[in-house]
C-alpha cells in the first residue's frame, strides 16, 4: 500500500492522464498519428469559422516565436487560402512531431479526435484498475478531476468513449493548459480554487516528476505514477504507486 500524507484529509483527486491513467502507446501510437494525417483536411473544411480562425492566427504567432528560436520550423505562407491551409497544418505536423503543448494545437486535436470517437474509429483506452478506482473514490464521497495538457474536449473523450465504457458520470471537473502549465505551482493553486478545497485537501497522481513537484509546491499531497514499462525512480523521497489498488483502498 503507497503512504498516503493524512489520507483522511483527502477530498479530491487530481489526476494526470497520459502516463497515469492511459498508456502512452495509445496516445502516441494512436491518437497522435490519428490527428496528423487528417489536420490538413480538416482545416480545410474549418477554416473559416471563427473558432478556428483564432486558433490558426494564434499558430501563426507561436510559428514566428518557434522559428526565432529552431531551425528546421516549416515556412508560412499567405499567398492563397489553400497555401495558407497547407501552412498551417504543416506547422501543426511539426509541433505533434515535436510534442509541443500549445493550446492552439490541442483544441484543433480534439476536434479531430471527436470525429473519430463518434465514427467508432477510436476509443479511449484506460488502465484496468481505472474504472474500479473511480467508482471506490466517489463511493467514498471524493471528488475526481482531471488535468491535462490535452484539451477538456479530448479528456471527455477519453473517459467517455473508453474502453471501460462512459467514466465521465465520476468525474466532477476538467482542466488544460488554458488553466496554466503543468509544471507551475499557480496552477495547481488555481486548480484547488476551483474545486473549493484547500491545496492540501487535494491529492495529485502523475508520472511527471516536475509536475509533482510543482502540485507539491502550490500544497498539494502527490503520488508518483508508475506503470509497466516504466523506469522506477531514483529519487527516495518520492512516493510511488504501480496501481490505482493501492491508493485510498
Amino acid at each position: 500500500m503507497a503512504a498516503l500524507p493524512d489520507p483522511a484529509r483527502i477530498r479530491a483527486i487530481l489526476l494526470d492522464v497520459e502516463g497515469t491513467t492511459t498508456p502512452i502507446d495509445f496516445v502516441y501510437k494512436i491518437l497522435f498519428p490519428f490527428s496528423r494525417a487528417r489536420v490538413e483536411n480538416y482545416l480545410a473544411r474549418h477554416s473559416q469559422e471563427p473558432e478556428t480562425a483564432a486558433e490558426i492566427e494564434s499558430l501563426r504567432q507561436q510559428r514566428e516565436m518557434e522559428a526565432r528560436q529552431n531551425s528546421g520550423v516549416p515556412e508560412w505562407s499567405e499567398s492563397s487560402p489553400e497555401a495558407r491551409v497547407k501552412s498551417v497544418a504543416e506547422f501543426c505536423r511539426w509541433l505533434i512531431d515535436h510534442d509541443r503543448k500549445f493550446t492552439a494545437l490541442k483544441s484543433i486535436q480534439g476536434k479531430i479526435w471527436e470525429a473519430g470517437y463518434r465514427s467508432g474509429e477510436l476509443r479511449g483506452e484506460v488502465y484496468p484498475d481505472v474504472a474500479p478506482a473511480f467508482a471506490r473514490w466517489r463511493k467514498q464521497g471524493r471528488d475526481i478531476a482531471i488535468f491535462s495538457s490535452g484539451s477538456v474536449l479530448a479528456q471527455k473523450l477519453i473517459f467517455g468513449c473508453s474502453t471501460a465504457g462512459d467514466l465521465t458520470p465520476h468525474i466532477r471537473a476538467y482542466f488544460d493548459t488554458t488553466t496554466g502549465a503543468k509544471k507551475e505551482d499557480a496552477s495547481y493553486r488555481r486548480i484547488a480554487a476551483a474545486l473549493g478545497r484547500r491545496p492540501d485537501e487535494v491529492l495529485f497522481l502523475s508520472d511527471v516528476t516536475a509536475e509533482l513537484d510543482a502540485a507539491r509546491a502550490a500544497g498539494m499531497a502527490t503520488l508518483l505514477v508508475v506503470r509497466p514499462g516504466a523506469s522506477e525512480p531514483t529519487n527516495s523521497a518520492l512516493t510511488v504507486m504501480h496501481s490505482f489498488d493501492e491508493v485510498l483502498a
